[in-house]
């Protein structure tokens, strides 16, 4: 259970901003209808690995969701590289920001 905010108020928020359905939500995030709602109609906050999902079909980050300030979207490319990034191992993420400034020095 991720607590410390009104998640529901905030995923509400996040809905109304983009003009979304539950529907839309769950195609985005690749989750179920009825995960989604029942995080709703059942009153109980998402766990960890469901926000998650959630977060990346909105194109934020889990920080940006708990963030108190305006959120900044990710725009395609930056989705696309943090869905890639999410499930890299400890030394696979080194190998490839080792990559990166490689790449930007030249």
């Amino acid at each position: 259970m991720v607590m410390g905010m009104d998640t529901h108020n905030k995923l509400k928020q996040l809905l109304a901003e983009r003009h979304w359905t539950t529907y839309r939500l769950s195609k985005e995030s690749g989750l179920s209808q009825s995960t989604i709602a029942n995080i709703f109609k059942r009153n109980t906050d998402p766990n960890l690995t469901t926000l998650e999902a959630v977060c990346s079909g909105f194109g934020i980050t889990l920080s940006q969701f708990f963030a108190d300030h305006e959120l900044v979207e990710l725009s395609p490319e930056l989705k696309d590289l943090f869905e890639c990034w999410t499930p890299l191992a400890m030394e696979q993420k080194a190998a490839v920001l080792q990559v990166m400034k490689t790449m930007n020095l030249k």
